[in-house]
């Protein structure tokens, strides 16, 4: 295995340092200029050295909710263009929601799944089991035989659809407490969202479209979080948008309950003013909020209330969104954006520091997702999954160099700060000088 030596990188926004990849491991970091490398038994000899030039590394992004649409929807996305798309955006490892054709509801799909992506080499991907059989709400699916499949399962959705039954969602609560796994709700109910396209509130009564109001997601966390109490159990709360919801999670910590919550980039950004153009572009579930939800999501990812970002990466071909609103699919893509979007966010409204994002973006959703050897420490020792950031960097978004096979981004033609330069996945260069490896 190759050494690389990344000189003068600001490590989570610190001072210089000088870091040493020896194979696939951090083999030494010491301050810009200070490391005696005869002094300390280790050389450098021979490393290919990446002038860092005061850019922020990080350790290796980790998203835990991303849709890679294989099987059954490649037309979409697969695999290989998904994790490229990662590795794009400084990601070293994602976690693979259920809903594919046919649905990751058995060991089977899973495995398959999670060999692809060990396969392909772009980051680890570790597959999201469904809850119920064919995410059909009806059924507990076969929880206990992922687990222990190679693919080693730990975190089950029905993402896509809400688990709206309250038994079902208690039975799998209980279930998955036995290995320490996870339930990942998407938090909707169903029957106050029938015909909904977009955020109930002033913008849809102008419009005229079918609203979708923020008690049917407040209301399944509520219920959620009691359960999760009851049984002892934990739960995750996917793409939370309101700030109805933050109150609900923050009560339900103060409590004890061990309940974590994730926000989407496009939820700490974008509104539901958006709408208005008729672009499908913007249709996405949960909806576009209002800038009232927006500031409250910012503020409680910056107190740990929301303890995650995660892209909810939803790539569509361009028949599915180049349509009328009504009939378009709900969805953006958002792998390849997400860090640029948080630093304009959460870095550059002074709400977060960088040691900040590592731990919403790398470090917590690593923890949930029990992803061994990634959201480690910049240090000696720890594998080399690692993300350096361009922060000075300023460019206009263009959908045509992406990575993903779809194209579906709500930020065409704005303009975002910071880019990643290079991604390193266990000592592998993935990306090198924002290009893929």
């Amino acid at each position: 295995m190759s050494k690389i030596l990344i000189r003068g990188a600001k490590v989570l926004g610190g001072e210089p340092q000088d870091v040493l990849i020896d194979g696939d491991t951090i083999a030494a970091t010491a301050p810009q200029g200070e490391i005696d490398w005869s002094g300390t038994g280790l050389s450098a000899e021979g490393a290919e050295i990446v002038e860092a030039d005061g850019k922020v590394l990080l350790p290796g992004l980790v998203d835990l909710h991303t849709h890679l649409r294989e099987p059954g929807r490649e037309d979409s996305e697969t695999v290989l263009t998904g994790t490229r798309a990662a590795a794009s955006g400084g990601f070293t490892a994602v976690f693979a929601m259920a809903n594919t054709f046919p649905v990751a509801d058995t060991a089977g799909v899973v495995e398959q799944v999670y060999r692809l992506g060990q396969e392909h080499g772009y980051c680890d991907v570790q597959p999201i089991g469904a809850v119920t059989v064919g995410l059909e709400g009806k059924k507990l699916a076969e929880l206990g035989a992922m687990h222990e499949s190679a693919a080693g399962v730990t975190v089950f959705s029905d993402d896509g659809k809400c688990v709206d039954d309250a038994v079902i969602m208690r039975r799998a609560l209980e279930y998955v407490k036995a290995f320490g796994g996870v339930v990942a709700q998407h938090a909707q109910e169903p029957r106050l969202t029938e015909g909904a396209q977009m955020n109930e509130g002033v913008v849809s009564a102008e419009l005229g479209l079918g609203g979708w109001p923020a008690v049917a997601e407040e209301s399944i966390i509520a219920r959620d979080v009691l359960l999760a109490e009851h049984v002892g159990s934990r739960v995750h709360i996917c793409h939370l948008s309101t700030a109805g919801s933050v109150e609900i999670v923050r009560w339900a910590k103060s409590r004890g309950i061990d309940v974590t919550a994730e926000v989407t980039p496009h939820h700490l950004l974008l509104t539901d003013e958006l709408v208005r153009s008729y672009n499908p572009v913007y249709k996405v579930n949960p909806p576009l909020r209002t800038e009232r939800d927006v500031m409250a999501l910012r503020e409680a990812l910056a107190d740990g209330t929301i303890d995650i970002v995660a892209t909810d990466h939803a790539p569509h071909p361009h028949e599915d969104k180049d349509c009328e609103w009504a009939a378009a699919a709900m969805g953006m893509v958002g792998l390849e954006t997400a860090l640029s979007v948080v630093q304009q966010t959460m870095v550059e409204t002074g709400l977060l520091d960088w040691a900040g994002v590592a731990d919403r973006m790398s470090v917590k959703p690593a923890a949930i997702g029990r992803a061994t050897g990634h959201g480690r420490p910049v240090s000696a020792g720890e594998p080399a999954n690692l993300t350096l950031v361009d922060t000075a960097y300023r460019g206009t978004v263009d959908p045509a160099g992406f990575a993903s096979r779809s194209r579906n981004t709500p930020y065409e033609g704005r303009e975002l700060p910071g880019r990643v330069t290079h991604t390193w996945l266990r000592g592998k260069a993935t990306l090198v000088d924002g290009k893929l490896a």
